[in-house]
């Protein structure tokens, strides 16, 4: 079982990486769930010696997803804000960063509130426009960090032009492409030099563990990442890199419902006389939609929209069946929530103002169900 050179991508989710267990044949990778390996003799082992710093199941993970994703090499941590902590890692004190303004709230918090005090500095602009990034940068900007789409008001950056404007500086340009996945978006084949993904979202797909991923294109990095994955040691556990490695099998098929079902729920949601705004990167007047068409194959299985007041997005939120109300997003089921309240309460109100995060705004992470179901849910709760 071995991928030529030129496999697609369906086929390198589904074998890159990953050779039948040279024990036994099983076609799927085992679990590994072992802290250490018996070495043949003093100093010498199979290429295992302790957990941490190796185990056969992530590292099965870690080869599939560099491949999936175009990269040179990838590392797997306990979370998707594991993942990005690492990356700031490659910075010093004294480094500027930009990043996307309305990014998830969980990377504002640990920019602002942690990194900060270790002498690390961050502009907060609208990557959506290549010239706000370029008025931001300085002298001292090692890193322009892209979240796109965004999460929750779904802007969209421009990854091949941000990466021009990153280079031109000396800087890396990492994307955080949790809400596209790779199966609709390319970054490093777009000129990113680090992707990350929260891999408990579209990457596992069933909403049964969290992880996260950090793939490179640049040797230095992939180096340096590796070093720090095994010195800091938030890594991903052998059973969630299974879970992983499942999800990323039906990862194409998957998206391609994620999106279908998303694009009937805008267009129903934006002919409803209750919903006075509807953000979806599929609708024809959203202000990237023709970059979603250029720089994505899909458009993805998030929206958001508004309704009229806070109360009634609250009477949305408690009156769905089907849909559940929780945060994450990224699963083969529907999940709902409301971002000022839920995802993004970490995220001061006059920021959220400021990138259009209103209180009448709910999010929805799209599922596979039947979509008729879907909008019959929508529609009963909306009234």
């Amino acid at each position: 079982m071995k991928l030529s050179r030129d496999a697609r991508f369906s086929t390198i989710c589904i074998h890159g990486g990953q050779e039948p267990d040279p024990t036994t044949g099983a076609i799927i990778t085992p679990i590994y769930q072992t802290s250490t390996y018996v070495q043949d003799e003093l100093g010498r082992h199979k290429g295992f010696e302790y957990a941490r710093t190796q185990n056969p199941t992530r590292s099965a993970l870690e080869a599939n997803l560099a491949a999936i994703e175009g990269g040179k090499g990838g590392f797997a941590f306990a979370s998707g804000m594991a993942a990005i902590n690492a990356i700031t890692t490659l910075l010093e004190a004294g480094d500027h960063v930009v990043v996307t303004d309305n990014t998830y709230g969980g990377t504002y918090r640990l920019f602002e509130q942690i990194l900060t005090r270790y002498g690390l500095t961050f502009s907060w602009v609208d990557t959506s426009r290549p010239e706000d990034i370029a008025g931001a940068m300085r002298p001292e900007t090692k890193m322009v960090f892209v979240e796109t789409p965004t999460n929750p008001v779904l802007r969209l950056t421009d990854i091949a032009k941000a990466a021009e404007i990153a280079h031109a500086h000396g800087a890396r340009l990492v994307v955080d492409n949790t809400f596209a996945s790779p199966a609709l978006q390319r970054p490093l084949a777009l000129g990113a030099d680090i992707v990350v993904h929260s891999t408990t979202k579209y990457l596992n797909g069933h909403s049964d563990g969290v992880g996260g991923i950090v793939v490179l294109a640049l040797d230095e990095d992939v180096e340096r990442v590796r070093f720090v994955q095994n010195s800091a040691g938030a890594i991903l556990g052998p059973f969630d890199a299974w879970l992983v490695l499942r999800g990323t099998k039906t990862l194409p098929l998957r998206m391609e419902r994620h999106s279908a079902n998303a694009q009937a729920l805008a267009e129903f949601l934006a002919s409803h006389p209750k919903v006075t705004r509807v953000i979806y990167p599929g609708l024809a007047d959203h202000p990237q939609h023709d970059l979603a068409r250029r720089q994505m194959s899909g458009f993805g299985g998030m929206l958001s929209f508004e309704l009229e007041s806070f109360e009634a997005a609250r009477g949305v939120l408690n009156q769905v069946r089907l849909m559940a109300l929780a945060e994450s997003l990224g699963g083969v089921e529907t999940l709902i929530c409301h971002p000022a309240s839920m995802t993004h309460a970490s995220v001061p109100a006059e920021r959220r103002a400021a990138i259009g995060l209103t209180d009448r705004m709910v999010r929805i992470s799209v599922g596979v169900e039947d979509v008729a179901d879907l909008e019959d849910d929508l529609r009963q709760a909306i009234g």
